[in-house]
């Protein structure tokens, strides 16, 4: 291959065609082509407000306009109705009742100096109101079993219109194999019967788009009974439509419409076929079978078509020849504009194809060919030849190709010049490429006769030679994988017979484009943000211009996404991740010489999404197996499956849960219980969490059964020395398994009764009264329902209630230890004597008076206590040099409750509870524990009031449910802790007696408080009687009682060696207190011995347990256990 730098290339004016399209330079002359046209036909409807009649064209000189109506000059400019546009051959015409002297064929013409170009004709119809002509009609009389037709004959109109038949009352006649319309609107009975017999069949006509319906006056027809019916009028089919045989022309693409219908009696059948050859696939038969269409008709369609009309008595046809035509067009593209140098021959082409085949009329500047006699010109057939072309043959030459289905028209433009060459291309470009990529620099030129054109290279010299420099049609260098040695400046020369001219153009290589950070797969929550990276390098020149554009799945971000993106130096933020933005996303840098992309795909986690098809299969008694369908795990694999149950008795609407299985299985076996209506739901788990629960299963409802268990966690308590209580946890309502469920409560004496005693009963507690003091006995419940007794109960073992000890600890001796520390051992009460359950030993210690003055100090009385069965005990925190006075104690677990408790002042959701303190608090009392529940068929939830202010003796629960009965449960506390509890029972009023029992409960509460009052008195005076007999040391409360006295001891005093078998005094020890004998000391040792009301409580508190006062309410639940 030769160099570009010495190779001349002549390029003919193919870059001048239609591909590339032809350019004029402005200062060049320029015929006229039109550029909007009105086509086809206008049809004025009478709801439009005008007509735009169109013509715009462009040329130099500025083309003048004209108009031919039906081919004679119409000047729109002396027509004052008319609107025109001044700059061009536009016009308007308003909608008048002038209009219809307007109708016609328009054409425009375009012209200037060198010629004329016209437009396609368009033809303006003013469609007239369609009226069926006023005629005066005789009934129709026929005789039973012929045929008749009733004609329509519509008026015609713009179409697409539609006929129907109709009574007058607006109602259709019902149509058949036997009654039919044709096409052309006629009513066709292949038959006729009685009931035929009508005096208002009408026909309609509706025409849309002129928006009218108009109706023929209605038709009569009379149908003779057949006198002699037994002959009949039996008769083979004949054909009524079409009459004669039929050639159809269509065209490509129209809809195919072949009609055959026949009469005859009995009513013949239709059947359709093509002959030699079946039926195309888009063929319907419509109209009962009497209406063949074919859809969007191909030459395939085109044949031989039959009908055949059939009944018992024979059979007719008929023909019908198919013929698809088409219009005219192109069989190739005729060249619009045409330039050529004065002495050259001209081809003008014109070929066009259609069935018939389409005529060929040419036109100059829109007159007939023949009325421009020359010697130069040449027509033949589907072309015109020009020899030798001079200037004066520059024009607009038309061609028209037609046949019956429609018309083409094609302006082709010749220009006959010479021009020297014109480079049209910008002079001193600019370009600049990558390294390995291609480049084309411009160098269009306009020249006439055509310029030959070469490239060389200026500045660095050198050589065009190679594969990878090619020369394009229109002038233009490509240079292909630029290298370096590439960048530099280019000169592009034209050359033709009428001058030369030259362009300069320069190369620049820049550094390419690269994404040097690109984005990563992720996976991220729904609901929290993403953020997807792109670090770019470029070239420096190029920084300005450089664009970061973000794809998501193909497609602009920022011009298809508005919300929850947000893009700043290459980072793209997605804020709120939902599962719509899961996709590709796509990272592109670019700017006006390259670019590059990198991708990554974010994967949105979230919980699966429920589960769905809930079924119900393998039905039993007590069992059931549920199966479900996993939907979306939302890219998380499902680990578990939640199965849950409501049933609509006991708790409706509140969902439990009662099996979980693995996320692999799609099916659960579930036990049930009896007597309950279940319905189920699913919900799928995942690492992200749960779903929402699955749309319910159908319910199911088991039968009733006798109860599964029997009631557990049975607590034996005594709170009253001569009774025991006796509670249990119920059967959850679910567990009924029936209707009607009760407990039998058994009971005896351990090792003495050989009997039970039994009690039925609904609630879950019992008192057992009259019992011997802290006695054992065997205890079972057993549940039962309307069906039968649950399996055999297990029996537990307990005791009756507690009294007070019958002896106090002796043999008390003390131990001094050291200055501060003393060891105080006594003799365990027998096992016998205790009566209850042992809580301990409580020392009593006060200071008498100090060995310094021998001053005698106000007793200032502290306890210890002691845990368990245990003889001994260290004293710590004593002082020096001083006698003190120290008493061991029993210590039990029995605890003080409030002595009464009454519910009074119901109301619709409060109900007011008074009580009056406990006699005994065994410490400080610090508030009460108010728990209640509801207790109607089923036991409610425990609800719990913390009351602080021990000085409190009555409380107002508010918020209760109204027409509920309730239990209340109340114990006093001190800083140990809670005792037992006293129960009382009330219940809330309905909305309608509220107002009824406000009197009464307010008189009620007055009495109730009297009776309090009354009661609190006695009580402090029988205090005051018990202190003056027993009372005489105060009751102290020891703050900082250390855990574990011993080892403070120890701590306390480092030199001493002491050991808790080592009995022997430390040397150092004196002897600070006096031997226990007769002395005050002694007394008043002896008699808090002896008192059976003394007692230091857990909290360290000296207290007087044993008072003997014997309480009489039950204490059923909540109590501490023995």
């Amino acid at each position: 291959m030769r160099g570009l730098r010495s190779l001349i290339v002549g390029l003919l004016l193919a870059f001048f065609s239609t591909a590339f399209g032809l350019y004029f330079p402005p200062h060049v002359e320029q015929l006229p082509t039109i550029t909007a046209q009105t086509s086809g036909s206008l049809i004025a409807l009478p709801y439009d407000e005008n007509f735009l009649f169109k013509c715009d064209a462009k040329g130099n000189p500025r083309p003048t306009y004209r108009w031919t109506k039906d081919g004679m000059d119409f000047d729109s400019h002396k027509d004052s109705r008319l609107i025109i546009e001044e700059s061009s051959g536009t016009f308007l015409l308003p909608n008048t009742k002038e209009k219809t002297k307007y109708q016609g064929k328009y054409r425009c013409y375009a012209s200037n100096k060198l010629g004329t170009a016209i437009s396609e004709e368009s033809e303006f119809i003013v469609p007239m109101v369609p009226k069926f002509p006023k005629e005066k009609t005789e009934p129709v009389v026929v005789t039973e079993g012929d045929s008749v037709v009733l004609e329509c004959n519509p008026p015609q109109g713009i179409p697409p219109w539609q006929l129907y038949w109709m009574t007058n009352d607006l109602r259709h006649i019902e149509q058949n194999e036997r009654v039919s319309m044709g096409l052309n609107g006629n009513l066709y009975f292949s038959n006729t019967l009685v009931s035929d017999s009508r005096d208002d069949y009408c026909c309609f006509a509706s025409f849309s788009r002129i928006r009218t319906i108009v109706q023929k006056p209605r038709l009569v027809l009379r149908v003779k009974p057949n006198a002699q019916q037994k002959l009949n009028k039996k008769r083979k089919p004949s054909i009524l439509v079409p009459s004669s045989h039929s050639t159809t022309y269509i065209k490509k693409g129209e809809e195919l419409e072949l009609e055959c219908i026949a009469e005859g009696l009995p009513t013949p059948g239709v059947e359709w076929i093509k002959m030699l050859e079946n039926l195309p696939t888009r063929t319907q038969i419509k109209n009962y079978g009497k209406l063949l269409t074919i859809s969007n008709v191909t030459d395939q369609v085109e044949g031989t078509y039959m009908c055949k009309a059939k009944n018992d008595l024979g059979e007719a046809e008929h023909h019908f020849q198919v013929v698809v035509e088409e219009p005219p067009s192109w069989q190739e593209e005729p060249v619009k504009s045409q330039l050529a140098e004065i002495g050259s021959d001209i081809h003008i082409k014109c070929s066009a194809r259609g069935k018939p085949q389409p005529t060929i009329t040419w036109k100059r500047n829109g007159q007939p060919l023949d009325d421009f006699p020359s010697t130069n010109y040449k027509v033949l057939d589907d072309r015109i030849i020009i020899l030798r072309a001079e200037q004066r043959d520059t024009a607009v030459y038309q061609c028209e190709a037609s046949n019956r289905h429609g018309t083409l028209l094609v302006n082709a433009n010749v220009l006959v010049m010479n021009h020297p060459p014109l480079i049209l291309t910008q002079n001193y470009l600019e370009y600049a490429t990558m390294l390995g990529k291609s480049v084309i620099m411009d160098c269009r030129v306009f020249s006439s006769p055509p310029a030959t054109i070469n490239w060389r290279r200026e500045d660095p010299e050198g050589s065009l030679d190679g594969e990878r420099y090619s020369l394009l049609k229109n002038g233009s260098l490509q240079i292909h994988k630029v290298e370096m040695e590439d960048m530099g400046q280019y000169k592009c020369l034209a050359n033709s017979s009428e001058g030369t001219m030259s362009l300069t153009t320069e190369l620049f290589i820049k550094d390419s484009t690269r994404i040097v950070e690109p984005p990563q797969d992720m996976k991220v929550k729904r609901g929290s943000m993403a953020e997807l990276e792109c670090q770019v390098e470029c070239d420096p020149t190029l920084r300005r211009e450089l664009e970061i554009l973000w794809m998501k799945d193909g497609m602009n971000i920022l011009s298809n996404f508005s919300e929850g993106y947000f893009t700043d130096d290459g980072i793209l933020q997605i804020v709120n991740v939902s599962h719509s933005d899961q996709g590709n996303y796509t990272c592109v840098v670019r700017t006006s010489l390259d670019q590059d992309t990198a991708s990554a795909y974010i994967t949105v986690l979230d919980v699966p999404a429920p589960p769905v098809q809930l079924t119900l299969s393998e039905l039993k008694d007590r069992s059931v197996r549920l199966q479900w369908v996993a939907a979306s795990d939302h890219n998380s694999p499902i680990t578990e499956f939640i199965i849950q149950y409501e049933e609509n008795h006991w708790e409706p609407e509140k969902w439990k849960e009662i099996i979980r299985v693995a996320g692999s299985q799609f099916s659960a076996p579930l036990t049930l219980y009896g007597h309950i209506n279940y319905q189920f739901r699913v919900i799928a788990v995942n690492a992200i969490g749960r779903s929402h629960p699955s749309m319910p299963s159908k319910r199911y409802k088991t039968p009733p059964c006798a109860p599964d268990r029997n009631p557990e966690n049975i607590k034996i308590e005594g709170h009253l020395p001569h009774q025991m209580d006796i509670s249990w946890e119920p059967l959850l309502p679910v567990e009924h398994n029936g209707p009607g469920l009760e407990y039998k409560l058994s009971y005896r004496l351990l090792g003495v009764e050989d009997s039970w005693k039994e009690q039925m009963m609904k609630r879950h507690s019992f008192v057992v009264r009259d019992t011997q003091t802290f006695v054992p006995y065997e205890v079972k419940i057993q549940a039962f329902n309307s069906h039968g007794w649950a399996p055999e109960p297990r029996v537990v073992t307990g005791y009756s209630g507690e009294d007070l000890p019958l002896a106090a600890p002796e043999d008390i001796s003390v131990e001094v230890l050291n200055s501060t520390l003393l060891r105080v051992s006594w003799s365990p009460v027998p096992q016998t004597a205790l009566r209850g359950h042992l809580g301990g030993y409580t020392v009593h210690w006060w200071q008498t008076q100090s060995l310094l003055n021998s001053k005698r100090i106000p007793s200032e009385r502290q306890s210890l206590t002691i845990p368990g069965n245990r003889s001994h005990t260290m004293v710590p925190g004593l002082k020096p040099f001083s006698e003190y006075t120290a008493v061991p104690s029993l210590s039990q677990l029995h605890r003080e409750q409030p002595p009464i408790l009454r519910a009074t002042n119901f109301q619709k959701d409060s109900i007011t509870l008074v009580w009056a303190p406990p006699h005994e608090t065994n410490g400080f009392l610090t508030g009460y524990l108010l728990q209640y529940q509801t207790v109607n068929e089923t036991l409610g939830e425990l609800k719990s009031v913390n009351i602080n202010a021990p000085d409190t003796t009555q409380w107002v629960l508010r918020d209760l449910q109204d027409d509920n009965w309730y239990k209340f449960y109340l114990s006093a506390c001190t800083q140990v802790g809670c005792g037992s509890a006293i129960s009382e029972e009330g219940g809330t009023i309905s909305e309608a007696l509220s107002s009824k029992h406000l009197v009464a409960s307010q008189e009620w509460f007055v009495a109730i408080m009297c009776a309090v009052a009354l009661l609190t008195l006695l009580v402090l005076i029988g205090c005051f009687v018990l202190k003056n007999k027993f009372g005489k040391y105060a009751v102290k409360e020891k703050e900082e009682t250390p855990a574990d006295p011993e080892a403070q001891a120890m701590g306390e005093e480092s030199p001493c060696e002491y050991s808790d078998n080592d009995e022997k005094p430390l040397k150092s020890s004196q002897q600070l207190f006096t031997d226990i004998k007769e002395d005050d000391s002694s007394e008043d040792s002896s008699t808090m011995s002896e008192d059976d009301g003394s007692e230091f409580d857990e909290d360290g508190s000296f207290i007087g347990e044993y008072s003997g006062f014997k309480r009489r309410v039950s204490t059923e639940v909540n109590g501490h256990p023995p």
